[in-house]
């Protein structure tokens, strides 16, 4: 028979699984919204940085399933349903901790590596790479940036600043007219606004997936005593 206490838990367990699903669907939604921003200018993205967003959307859709198991497994009262609901989510909250301190230490590394695929770049539009040449000029006007760290780059390599370095309609395009700030700033702000919002859901997401554990191992516990007696 059905315990007051085992109906609270079940029905808080219901609570805590529709919540984890939202949060499921704004970490899809921002996995998206990232992936979108980063293949906008893909072309200088290196692997590492085409992968967060999409393991993202990823665990966001696991979210989903596990979700749904721990429904199952509140409304049938199955303890080995339950148990594998709150060590999957245990799981999943562990490989969440991991990859946010991995991404932490390994920041400045991505960092520098967009930084070195943006060189590479400049130097393959330098030599008239028609993909680099209209790369650049897409970023450079829909940024308002101007090589990797200014304007100088351009002019360091004996290069023409290109056109899209001004503002349309400039008669003709100098460093000294063009826009100041360089593109890899103005790659890694985009990035960083990117990283809060994912933060934000990732938080709201660990909080959710804690209490879950907890709710979901007390009303196995109820069910398999429940079970013995």
């Amino acid at each position: 028979m059905e315990t007051c206490g085992m109906s609270i838990m079940k029905y808080l367990l219901f609570i805590f699984n529709f919540l984890f699903v939202v949060c499921g669907i704004g970490i899809v939604a921002a996995g998206g919204v990232v992936l979108y921003a980063v293949r906008e200018h893909g072309h200088f993205m290196t692997s590492p940085l085409l992968a967060t967003p999409v393991v993202i959307i990823i665990v966001g859709c696991l979210i989903f399933l596990v979700a749904f198991l721990g429904c199952c497994g509140a409304v049938r009262e199955s303890y080995n349903m339950l148990l594998a609901f709150a060590v999957l989510l245990l799981v999943i909250f562990v490989a969440q901790m991991a990859a946010g301190i991995a991404a932490g230490v390994a920041k400045d590394d991505l960092s520098r590596a967009l930084k070195d695929s943006m060189r590479d770049s400049m130097d393959d539009a330098a030599h008239a790479r028609e993909a680099d040449v209209e790369a650049w000029d897409r970023l450079q006007k829909e940024l308002k940036c101007c090589g990797v760290d200014g304007p100088g780059d351009w002019t360091n390599m004996s290069q023409p600043v290109p056109a899209s370095c001004c503002d349309e309609g400039a008669a003709e395009c100098k460093a000294a007219a063009a826009h100041p700030r360089g593109c890899l700033e103005k790659l890694k702000a985009s990035a960083r606004d990117g990283a809060v919002v994912i933060a934000g859901v990732g938080i709201g997401l660990a909080f959710v997936e804690v209490v879950g554990i907890v709710f979901a191992f007390c009303l196995a516990t109820a069910i398999k005593n429940g079970e013995a007696k």
